[in-house]
Formats: C-alpha cells, structure tokens, sequence
C-alpha cells in the first residue's frame, strides 16, 4: 500500500476518479438506496471548497492498482472562533478494514493539528458503519452528540395539516411576514441573512466542546459558490416582523437534479423573541407546500436533527418524519491520540 497526499482543490484527473469511486463506495454502506454522485459534481465540489477551509488529505492506493482503498482527511475553519478544534475522517474500504490502515493514515492527519495548535478533534460515525465507532473508543474518544437523518416520505404526507398549521400561524403572528430568496442569497441583504444564521446556534450541541459560529457575508457567498459548482438549488423561506422589520426565522432546503427524488431541509432556526406564535411550524408548512407545487418529482425529504432537540423532532414528527440512519459526533484530545500512536509504534 502506498500513501499519497490529495490535494482536493488541484488534483489530477486520474485522482479524482479515483476519489469519486472510492467515496460513492463508501457512500453506499450508509445509503444504499441512493444513485451515486456523479464524478463531475464531486469535482466541483472539491474544487470551490471555501479559501478559509483548510483541509488536508491523504489516499491510499491498492499495490500496482488503480484504486483507491482508504482516504483520511482533516480540516479546519480558519476563523475567530474556535480555534482549538479540527475535523477529522479517515475510511477504509469494508475488505481493507482490520489491515492497520487507518492507523497508518491517522498518523499523517495526528500531525496537523499538532503543528497548528489544536487540541481537540472531532469525527463523526455512522450506526449503518460500525467499524467507526470502534475505531474512536480504541482512540479513547468520546461519543459527544448523537443524531438521526429523519426522513419524510411525501406520500404519507397529511397535507391538509400543512393548511391547519398555516392558517394557525396567521392568527397567532399577525405581526408577520413570509418571504422567499430562490437561488443566491440578494446581495442588499447579505449583512442582515449573516446575522439571521446566528440562530442556528441555539440548536443542541451536546457535549461537544463548541462555541458558536459565526459567518461574514464574504464567507456566506463562498459557501454558496460551492453550492452552485456543484449543482445544487436552494430555498430560503424566511419570517419577517413587519414592524420592525426584523428576520425572526428561516429555514432552507437543497435539491440537486442529480437526485431528483431526494431534497435536503436543512436549517430550520427561530429567535428566542419570537419564539411560542408557531414560526417554526408555518416556516415548514410553507416550505413543504412549495415542494409539493414546484418540485412534485421530490419523493423524499431528509433532515439532520440532534437526537436531544426535543422541540424540531415533535414539529418533524407531527409532520411523518421518521429515522432513516443514525450519526454520532466524537470527540477527543490531539494529545491522546499522539500517545496512542506512540504506544501502537512502541508495541510494533
């Protein structure tokens, strides 16, 4: 086996093809039912990955071979905030697991942190991937935040509790405003959507040693320049006090034509102040109706909710969400990793 660095934002051809199949392989371990992405989207997506990501990577190339047989990366935001922390994820593929591999390739990603000063790393496992957990507890991690991808399937869908949940929000938010940015966020409100994100904050973290995020409009439409490289359309639907004038929530979906069935809701997030006037409900009706008017390809919807978010899960359940695959977030000191790469090389 040989290891090579990848850089993600300048490689080769031949490395990103590579790269895509390895990754749609592991892809199908956790979703199965789902087409793979195809090698130009990938590309894209590697390719405009935001300046103030920093990232590094690693490949793993079979003997004389033109495949890829385990990948590891880490990265981190370079920004204010926390700067003690960097994500990690290193993959194996099922028939190269047990082989020692990953460990080859966490000591390449160990060293990045070191050097930049980060003693916290984060990972994520997948229930559908047991190895991944295994994995982080041999590395003394701890499971810091457990989570579900909730799926709705659009059939089951009471569409009538979509109206029930609208006409409520009238008259219990009469002092409110629906609106809706279709495609780029508009530039004469860039400055008041960068604060409208700060209410993604108050979504639960667990155990996670995390301080909030916080993004610039120049960050913002890094991020969206990303999103449209890779094909991806989005919705924002927003809530506006109109006395004030004020964006008192959002919530955003994503759909690619590539997976034309599938739409990924993605943030949902009220202030506390205006908060207990059905915001969230109306904000997710309105979405969902919209879905249904303008995307009737659309057969599923997936969300991300923290197992622990008590109030999003009773309004996606209420609406037919159920559990479709299960994440956990990890956590762990750079340093205990360093000491047991020093203890497997003091063992070998």
């Amino acid at each position: 086996m040989r290891i090579e660095p990848f850089d993600p934002r300048h490689a080769t051809d031949r490395e990103y093809a590579a790269a895509a199949a390895f990754w749609n392989t592991i892809r199908s371990e956790f979703l199965p039912d789902d087409p793979p992405i195809p090698l130009e989207e990938r590309v894209q997506g590697w390719r405009n990955i935001p300046p103030f990501v920093r990232v590094w990577a690693w490949s793993v190339w079979e003997p004389e071979g033109p495949r890829i047989v385990a990948v590891g990366n880490v990265n981190f935001l370079d920004k204010e905030e926390n700067r003690h922390l960097a994500r990690f994820d290193i993959a194996v593929l099922p028939e190269f697991r047990r082989q020692g591999i990953a460990r080859r390739l966490l000591s390449s990603v160990a060293e990045v942190p070191r050097q930049h000063e980060r003693r916290l790393l984060i990972a994520a496992s997948h229930g559908a991937v047991p190895a991944g957990e295994a994995f982080m507890r041999r590395l003394g991690g701890q499971m810091a935040l457990a989570d579900h991808t909730n799926q709705l399937d659009l059939r089951d869908l009471d569409r009538d509790l979509l109206g029930i949940w609208q006409e409520r929000a009238r008259e219990r938010a009469a002092g409110f405003e629906l609106g809706l940015w279709e495609g780029e966020l508009p530039e004469e409100e860039i400055e008041e959507i960068a604060a409208m994100f700060e209410a993604i904050n108050r979504a639960p973290r667990g155990d996670l040693e995390m301080e909030d995020e916080h993004w610039t409009p120049a960050q913002i439409r890094q991020f969206e320049k990303q999103e449209r490289a890779r094909g991806n359309e989005s919705w924002t639907m927003y809530v506006r006090e109109t006395r004030s004038r004020k964006i008192a929530g959002w919530t955003d979906v994503a759909w690619n034509p590539n997976r034309p069935e599938i739409l990924q809701q993605r943030g949902t997030a009220v202030f506390p102040e205006f908060q207990n006037r059905g915001l969230g409900r109306w904000l997710k009706a309105a979405m969902l109706d919209k879905v249904l008017r303008d995307r009737p390809q659309v057969r599923y919807v997936r969300t991300g909710n923290a197992d622990m978010n008590a109030p999003m899960l009773k309004i996606n359940t209420a609406l037919g969400f159920t559990p479709y695959r299960s994440h956990y977030t990890w956590q762990v000191d750079t340093e205990k990793v360093l000491d047991y790469l020093r203890a497997r090389e003091v063992a070998g």
